[in-house]
């Protein structure tokens, strides 16, 4: 009898589990559905890392997730705090749209938070690098004045792909 007592505790263990899960796989950015309440969202399991106004009094959350931040989902909600849109930035279609002359805020509301930053003080410049599925060992690099905007954007080496030095070489 105990053991039947435990087997339907485990189910029931196991279903709320599940069941938890569920909940928040539906609050994931890639799988909420349009509709959303933003502050659902704000209190899913993945917390945002940016937060942006948008015109119209609406506003753009990011979320920066994956494996070295190489996806950042930005997700856009009205001014009634409904999401309306939502879209996997990191994309060398979005990377395209970065210019010199651009604002710096722009890019961070654009692309969200950069994987790597340094600075270059003789430049006068910061150096903002995004990781992303685009191809083997390359990220996006944005270098931003220190005046704030952009003066130059392009693809880049990943300096994580180098591989041991051999003096040989």
């Amino acid at each position: 009898m105990v053991s039947i007592r435990v087997s339907c505790m485990t189910a029931g263990g196991v279903l709320a589990f599940a069941a938890a899960l569920a909940g928040c796989a539906a609050l994931a950015p890639a799988t909420a559905p349009l509709g959303t309440p933003i502050g659902e969202v704000r209190r899913g399991s993945f917390g945002p890392t940016g937060e942006y106004p948008l015109p119209g009094g609406g506003t753009r959350l990011e979320f920066r997730q994956g494996s070295f931040g190489k996806q950042t989902w930005m997700m856009d909600f009205d001014a009634k705090g409904n999401l309306v849109a939502k879209e996997q930035v990191l994309t060398e279609a979005n990377f395209a749209l970065v210019k010199p002359g651009m604002p710096g805020n722009e890019v961070l509301m654009r692309l969200g938070h950069p994987a790597n930053v340094f600075s270059v003080p003789r430049q006068h410049i910061q150096v903002w690098n995004y990781r992303y599925f685009g191809g083997d060992c390359v990220w996006f690099q944005v270098s931003v004045s220190d005046t704030g905007p952009v003066t130059e954007a392009s693809i880049g080496t990943d300096p994580a792909c180098d591989g041991p030095s051999d003096a040989r070489d």
